[in-house]
């Protein structure tokens, strides 16, 4: 098979599962090296990007997956899915960025720097599966503590955490932070 046609059936691989792709099944099924398969990946989506593609590929730890484009979603999730679910709440927003920054956390944590409890808010985002249990924290009472999963990666159309926009430099004592996140795939934004 050569490189082109390694493109396309890679696109008709991400197309069909509908969901991310392990490098490794990915490579079976085209039949070639990891390597291969990570430039054939990587030529793609350089193609769709420059392309302006509305279906772009985005890269999760060892595997592959196509979603909307960012721009793109409104469009695609309107007509197919009816009306849109109702975005985060800004407690829950805050609560996420606090996580996602400085993650693994405690509940504690969380509620030391946004200074209310979090109970109800970390169970909601526990529920969506924008978070969830890593551990245990190593000190009496044995807290437990949070990450962000693959699917907030996928909602918010990270690949990685390495993504996240930087904090902006806090003013002083008392200034208010705020950090717009906005979930980009259509199908995947929480209620």
């Amino acid at each position: 098979m050569d490189h082109k046609e390694r493109e396309a059936a890679l696109e008709a691989i991400l197309f069909a599962a509908g969901e991310p792709v392990g490098v490794e099944r990915l490579c079976l099924s085209l039949e070639c090296t990891r390597q291969e398969a990570d430039e054939a990946a990587r030529q793609l989506m350089d193609r769709m990007r420059y392309e302006r593609r509305g279906v772009p590929i985005v890269a999760l730890d060892a595997s592959q997956h196509l979603c909307s484009a960012p721009q793109h979603a409104p469009h695609a999730t309107n007509p197919l899915h009816g009306p849109t679910p109702p975005k985060l709440s800004q407690p829950a927003l805050e609560v996420l960025a606090v996580i996602a920054y400085y993650q693994p956390v405690t509940r504690a944590y969380v509620d030391q720097v946004r200074g209310v409890d979090s109970a109800y808010t970390v169970g909601l985002l526990l529920e969506r599966e924008l978070i969830e249990e890593s551990g245990r924290l190593p000190v009496p009472g044995r807290p437990i503590l949070y990450r962000t999963t693959k699917n907030f990666l996928r909602t918010f159309g990270l690949s990685s955490l390495e993504e996240l926009p930087p904090l902006p430099e806090s003013g002083g004592e008392g200034v208010q932070l705020s950090l717009n996140l906005e979930p980009v795939d259509g199908g995947e934004e929480p209620s």
